[in-house]
């Protein structure tokens, strides 16, 4: 079982990316963590969104409120509860989750292929606390959902470029 379903079983909203790439399992984790937070023109999403955007993607998730729920060999989890369709978001605990709240993982998990790469993948799962924290963060995703996804292609991306760079 991956520790992400120790944290979040079940999800409203979830999604999901994945790459292939020519690297140990540990030297791909750590590249995902040290990726720039903000390659390319997701520097201009994150500011628009009023997140810094120098650093990893590891100092930007810690740095917006987000902790690290799990840290093993082949999976990292970072989660967090808030309300991110306010501007500010009221990031607190992932285990604070107040009323009204949506409760936020995300993870990079690695996974060793029999050809000697890995496959490299992060997801991202929100669960509301209530209806109405359901209701207002799917308002909310429909308009951020497509640049959350995008994001995260862009993070493995620049895991790819940093990897095949090192070779």
């Amino acid at each position: 079982m991956a520790a992400i379903d120790r944290f979040l079983p079940e999800w409203d909203v979830n999604e999901a990316h994945e790459i292939v790439v020519d690297a140990a399992p540990d030297e791909a984790l750590a590249a995902a963590l040290a990726a720039p937070a903000a390659p390319d023109v997701v520097r201009v999403v994150l500011r628009l969104r009023g997140m810094r955007t120098a650093g990893s993607v590891e100092s930007l998730l810690l740095g917006i409120g987000f902790e690290a729920l799990a840290w093993e060999a082949d999976e990292v989890v970072f989660g967090a509860s808030g309300k991110p369709w306010r501007p500010r978001g009221a990031i607190s605990s992932f285990a604070a989750a107040p009323v009204g709240s949506v409760r936020m993982v995300a993870n990079f998990l690695v996974e060793p292929l029999p050809d000697g790469r890995t496959r490299l993948s992060t997801e991202t799962r929100v669960a509301a606390v209530d209806d109405v924290a359901r209701r207002a963060f799917r308002r909310y995703w429909r308009l951020i959902g497509p640049f959350s996804a995008f994001i995260r292609r862009r993070w493995l991306a620049a895991v790819r470029r940093s990897l095949a760079a090192h070779t």
